[in-house]
């Protein structure tokens, strides 16, 4: 299957995010640790989430999709002899999170090697280091063995603000004998989600949303019913497409306590932005032009941990960038094989310089022309879909299972917008 793409065309209409991702894969984890049945809103319906309800079904869970964006889970009859399936749990990140709740639940859990973007190194030491802090023991080889008798709170500073690291510790503290004091944890949204889901089935955590989380553990939790937040990524994503495209774009149920972060980033691209009763419309049309730091100097669009600009948006902000009139420094701080797309961009006609594994100038506007492209990842292959949404003439974008892998039916929901995407297959057809 691959992408074909009409582009060069202004696009118009609202746009409505599905649920995080991010949020989803850990809170389907935490339903290993109650044995009564749960209710998940504004799930998306995507690659991942597929790929870890696969893994959760493996081990007994039971239950499924039983509306749009709703699943109904019961992980009372989970086995306590399955260990997850080693393929499965090799196509997604996301399959670390069971560490924790099967650590919690079953005394021991033995998790094959996870997999997901190769974007640079993901060390999971953050994680590791969290469950021995609360007692357990952990052999690496082949596979994680991690074992513990019974969990137990304990002061942990995490090493970095990893956030799958903190929301392995959090699950596995929930339910710990104790309070467990956790420090320097991620503060994401998709964190602060999780959060409160626990918090939905009785679990006592204090600190949501900062880096200091006290978790009181209890010794059971119950059922309930929990709706996901936006996709705050997925809102980025369609900034930056605006921004491409130099199109008015709305956007629907944007959080906005969640939306500084992004809007101090794509400002500096000359973006504007607007209100609308409950919507945010983003002004990308006619001319955007970079807006330099004081005295001219060339500004720079950089990554962090929440509330920096996230991540997961660089390879978009680059691309919109270079529909823009200046120069600005975009400086990936976190992985150091993020920014290997470049090359892609750069064939289709824009003007930037790698200066290494982190760094790259951008110099716009430049005009892009149709290419056949291959997504290298989830982030980088949206960008390089925004890309030939806003070069003129044909693209293909091949390898579109790593976009689908983040992005839920996201060439029908562009189309929606007035973008000519067409999914096309069999691959070569």
């Amino acid at each position: 299957m691959y992408y074909r793409i009409e582009g060069g065309n202004e696009l118009s209409g609202v746009f409505t995010p599905v649920g995080n991702k991010n949020a989803a894969l850990p809170i389907l984890a935490a339903t290993l640790l109650t044995h009564e049945p749960v209710r998940i809103e504004n799930v998306p319906r995507i690659t991942d989430v597929e790929t870890l309800l696969d893994l959760l079904r493996s081990l007994g869970v039971e239950g499924g999709w039983t509306a749009p964006g709703v699943l109904e889970l019961d992980a009372a009859g989970v086995n306590p002899r399955a260990i997850p399936d080693a393929d499965l749990a090799g196509r997604i990140r996301g399959s670390v999170l069971l560490a924790g709740p099967l650590l919690a639940r079953m005394g021991s859990c033995q998790l094959p090697h996870p997999g997901g973007d190769f974007i640079g190194r993901r060390r999971l030491d953050t994680h590791m280091l969290a469950l021995r802090a609360l007692g357990a023991t952990v052999d690496v080889g082949d596979r994680y063995v991690l074992r513990a008798p019974g969990l137990r709170g304990a002061s942990i500073f995490l090493d970095e603000p990893s956030v799958t690291g903190t929301e392995n510790a959090v699950l596995a503290a929930s339910t710990a004998r104790g309070t467990t004091e956790l420090r320097n944890a991620a503060t994401e949204p998709h964190v602060q989600d999780l959060c409160r889901f626990l918090v939905t089935l009785g679990a006592r955590i204090d600190g949501i949303g900062t880096s200091r989380l006290v978790i009181e553990g209890v010794e059971t939790l119950g059922g309930g019913t929990f709706r996901i937040g936006s996709d705050h990524i997925e809102i980025g994503s369609v900034i930056g497409l605006a921004a491409a495209t130099g199109s008015t774009l709305g956007i629907a149920e944007v959080d906005p306590a969640h939306f500084d972060p992004l809007r101090v980033g794509f400002r500096r691209l000359g973006l504007e932005f607007a209100w609308r009763d409950d919507l945010l419309v983003v002004r990308g049309g006619g001319e955007l032009e970079i807006q330099p730091d004081l005295g001219g100097q060339i500004p720079k669009i950089d990554d962090g941990p929440w509330p920096a600009f996230p991540a997961d948006l660089i390879s978009i902000a680059l691309v919109a960038a270079s529909q823009c009139r200046g120069t600005v420094l975009i400086h990936e701080k976190m992985f150091e094989s993020r920014m290997f797309f470049v090359d892609k961009v750069i064939a289709m006609g824009a003007r930037i310089v790698l200066c290494d594994p982190h760094r790259a100038v951008v110099v716009g506007p430049s005009p892009l022309r149709g290419a056949t492209l291959e997504s290298p990842d989830i982030r980088a292959g949206m960008a390089l879909l925004i890309a030939a949404l806003a070069a003129e003439g044909m693209s293909r974008v091949h390898n579109i299972g790593q976009i689908e892998r983040g992005y839920e039916r996201i060439d029908e929901r562009l189309a929606s917008l007035g973008a000519r995407i067409e999914r096309v297959g069999p691959e070569g057809a």
